[in-house]
């Protein structure tokens, strides 16, 4: 039986919402006693452990304590806006596959492409994570995560032009020690996770960390058997040693196995079709289609209208870390990380479960799209896209990191290379049976028998060397810091596309079509600098201006006919901010506001299953996407606000706000978009997955208790909407009037919430027990984050998650 929405622990979320009043006003009662300060911030973004409030870089961190309040098992889970300037989405209906950008910049929307890569690093205990997939595997024992806002070109290199999110998770302590949390939840969801701390046995220290989160689907599957839409369940094994032989020296071995099993999300139709341009015709039964079997719905379903085949997409990886630190001297360290990391991910993406019409394939129209059809059916419908993914990863970086009188420096030099490979499918799972369009049947279908439309293979490998230095010269009481940065970066890119159609691709060759491999071999390489000016005007304020730049790696679109290459894109901003610490650092309050230049940005442009080679229109059973750097120069802009008071002992309230523009030059689209017509002249562009404005603001309150302490936290969370497509749909030829205008997703607030009795004495010893309820989306708040849209189709798109609620126990000994 499933456990749905309102059947489990519904008295204990009953008793969260009562209590939250109940605590405010013991909140404003405790006004008059002492606050205890805000606790300082440790940051590594410079390579060296720093303050926060020293560090002349735009951070959000979040630590361990904050994820539990806000229950976040993977990256996913900060999508809700936790910190305002870094978007993190699933790619469509895919949960397993991250789509992540910082400040609007690096996008990469279409995910599946062995060779392109994101704009934003993602970093484990410094370790490069080169793919979106695989990141939404469950997080291990987190220490913090640190968002660095902003080109970090100098210091961590290639594809962070966006920034970097650096993920550093917590050491063997050499020490016994247990910490084991178990939680249930509706949807049937539970979660176990264990770290476990061994005592030291001849100077090598132990650690294991298990993860096991789990939860059903939430929008029900009416075909018997079959999995739900949008569930999970991850699981994790993560083995470390610390080797300390001398008091300078340690080795640090890492292995780590994941497994993130998801079902994908529910595409929902939200209006019905608008009709198609003159010159194509749709069949007879599309009308009756929509009206019959494709529900069109305002508001959030839990049921699908139509039962289809749903494979989990399964993603695997695994990872080996070796890292070296010695302590030359007390000013000068060197460190050594290298790490292999395995990866595969299935996509069995069958989101327009109730969608996507076509009729059967003929000689004419071998594509069966309705949107050129002109013959009768049988009409399939259900389109399932079958895209496994497999890479594996080898880097090795070494640094150097010091002191020499009045200059900090930090250098190093980074190998990496990757290989990657894809493949994919698609075809229709379900069928209609009559002519009027209201009764269907599953397709009986041998997903492996299925013949692999498009695969290609790519091998990746980078060099780089870096050095940063950071100046205090003696003037001013050493209150100035200028830092000098630079990294220069070699990228190469090897490999082919090898299958269209399920046969070798068509390429044109003295004038004529033949079919081949099409290759891929190209290098860039690149400088990128960096200079800031830092000033501390007092010991709680810093000041400082910031120029720098990044770029993310150029490549080759899997999805086109052509293989078509394109090259990096990058970005140069210069950037104020300040930071400051006011009553006894009872008030902090941090600003940046940045502008800058975006070059040769990295567009998609899909086709309709067909492109013209050499004069000759060509179809494929895939959609056709060619990835374009847009002529001229983009513009960034924007500014972020943060801040935290603790006015009273016990009591934390913080707020942040971000406000990103990012403006792309008008692009010539390569592909007909109305009826085969080519619009020869640059279309307006939208930048995607980008909100303008998002906001956070939460309140925390800890109340001694006895023996233990009494800890609530609730936060809210806003965003004003984001485009998924980057152009309008259709266009007039001659006029140019845009006849279908690409749909925005709607603004939405979430509400996260955790009231836990923390820290109870188990027994005589040091054991510890804490109880908590916890909510995220509380209010049960419901939008289209993505939409998406044309005439033929209507308007579709993925809402939020429901509301989800649990209780959960720790013991810590």
């Amino acid at each position: 039986m499933k456990i749905r929405r309102a059947n489990l622990a519904t008295t204990s979320l009953v008793a969260l919402l009562v209590a939250q009043p109940a605590l405010a006003a013991d909140a404003a009662a405790a006004a008059n006693a002492e606050a205890e300060g805000l606790a300082e911030i440790v940051v590594t973004a410079q390579k060296r452990s720093e303050n926060l409030q020293k560090t002349p870089i735009a951070i959000a961190v979040l630590d361990s304590a904050v994820l539990a309040d806000r229950h976040v098992v993977s990256l996913l889970d900060l999508g809700d806006g936790a910190i305002p300037s870094l978007k993190i989405a699933p790619f469509f209906s895919r949960p397993g596959v991250l789509v992540i950008n910082i400040r609007g910049v690096g996008v990469m929307a279409d995910s599946n492409q062995p060779a392109r890569d994101q704009g934003v690093g993602v970093y484990v205990d410094g370790v490069y994570l080169g793919r979106a997939q695989g990141l939404g595997a469950a997080l291990y024992d987190v220490e913090n995560i640190e968002v660095l806002k902003g080109p970090q070109g100098t210091l961590f290199g290639r594809n962070t032009m966006g920034g970097a999110v650096s993920i550093v998770t917590k050491k063997p302590s050499g020490k016994f020690k247990s910490n084991t949390t178990l939680g249930v939840g509706n949807y049937n969801s539970y979660n176990a996770v264990t770290h476990i701390d061994l005592p030291e046995v001849a100077n090598i220290s132990f650690k294991i960390d298990g993860i096991l989160s789990r939860r059903d689907g939430m929008v029900d599957n009416p075909l018997q058997g079959q999995n739900d839409f949008n569930s999970f369940d991850k699981r994790g094994i993560r083995l470390e040693a610390l080797w300390r032989p001398t008091d300078n020296f340690s080795v640090d071995v890492a292995v780590d196995n994941s497994y993130d099993a998801t079902s994908t999300m529910y595409l929902q139709q939200v209006t019905r079709p608008l009709g198609l341009p003159a010159t194509a015709t749709a069949p007879a039964i599309a009308p009756n289609f929509v009206a019959g079997i494709n529900p069109v719905s305002a508001t959030r379903l839990s049921a699908a209208k139509v039962g289809v085949p749903q494979p989990l997409s399964i993603g695997k990886t695994e990872g080996y870390r070796l890292g070296m630190e010695w302590d030359a001297t007390s000013t000068l360290k060197f460190k050594s990380i290298t790490a292999y990391r395995v990866m595969s991910q299935t996509q069995w993406d069958n989101g327009s479960a109730d969608s996507t019409l076509s009729i059967a394939p003929t000689a004419a129209n071998p594509n069966g799209n309705f949107l050129i059809a002109t013959a009768g059916g049988p009409y399939q419908f259900a389109r399932i896209s079958v895209a496994p993914f497999r890479q594996n990863q080898l880097s090795q970086e070494l640094e150097a990191v010091g002191e020499i009188g009045r200059l900090k420096f930090a250098a190093g030099a980074l190998f990496y290379q990757e290989k990657v490979q894809d493949n994919a499918q698609a075809f229709n799972t379900n069928v209609v049976t009559d002519a009027a369009g209201t009764t269907f049947a599953q397709r009986q279908i041998d997903f492996n028998t299925q013949v692999v439309q498009r695969a290609s293979y790519v091998r990746v490998t980078s060099v780089g060397v870096f050095g940063q230095g950071i100046y205090t010269p003696p003037i001013a009481d050493d209150k100035i810091h200028l830092t000098l940065g630079g990294r220069w970066t070699r990228d190469q890119k090897q490999g082919n596309l090898f299958t269209i159609n399920g046969a070798l691709p068509i390429v044109p060759v003295n004038g004529v079509n033949v079919s081949a491999k099409i290759p891929l071999d190209q290098a860039w390489s690149r400088f990128d600098p960096l200079v800031t000016l830092a000033a501390e005007v007092t010991d709680d304020i810093l000041v400082y201006g910031k120029w720098s730049t990044g770029y993310r790696s150029g490549g080759a679109s899997s999805r086109s006919l052509t293989y078509r290459s394109f090259n990096p894109e990058s970005v140069s901003i210069f950037e104020i901010g300040g930071k400051a610490q006011f009553f006894d650092n009872r008030v902090r309050f941090n600003f940046a506001a940045f502008t800058g230049t975006y070059k040769d940005i990295q567009l998609d442009f899909s086709g309709l299953y067909e492109d013209v080679i050499n004069g000759v229109r060509v179809t494929t059973t895939r959609t056709t996407t060619d990835i374009i750097n847009a002529p001229g120069t983009g513009r960034v802009k924007g500014f972020e606000l943060e801040f935290l008071v603790n006015p009273a002992k016990g009591l934390t309230l913080s707020a942040s706000y971000a406000k990103n523009i990012v403006t792309i030059p008008p692009t010539l689209n390569p592909f007909p978009q109305t009826g085969g017509v080519l619009i020869p002249v640059p279309v307006p562009i939208y930048q995607v997955y980008t909100p303008e404005n998002t906001a956070s603001v939460s309140i925390d309150y800890d109340l001694p208790i006895k023996d233990f302490n009494l800890h609530a936290h609730i936060d809210g969370n806003y965003d004003s909407g984001f485009y998924a497509n980057y152009t309008d749909v259709t266009y007039d030829p001659v006029t140019r009037a845009v006849r279908f205008a690409q749909p925005k997703g709607d603004s939405g607030f979430i509400v996260n919430s955790r009231l836990a009795l923390a820290d109870i004495p188990l027994g005589g010893g040091d054991g510890k027990l804490t109880l908590a309820v916890w909510a995220r989306n509380l209010l049960n708040s419901q939008f289209l984050f993505w939409k998406s849209g044309s005439p033929q189709g209507g308007i579709s798109g993925f809402f939020n998650d429901f509301r989800t609620y649990g209780v959960e126990a720790n013991v810590r000994f």
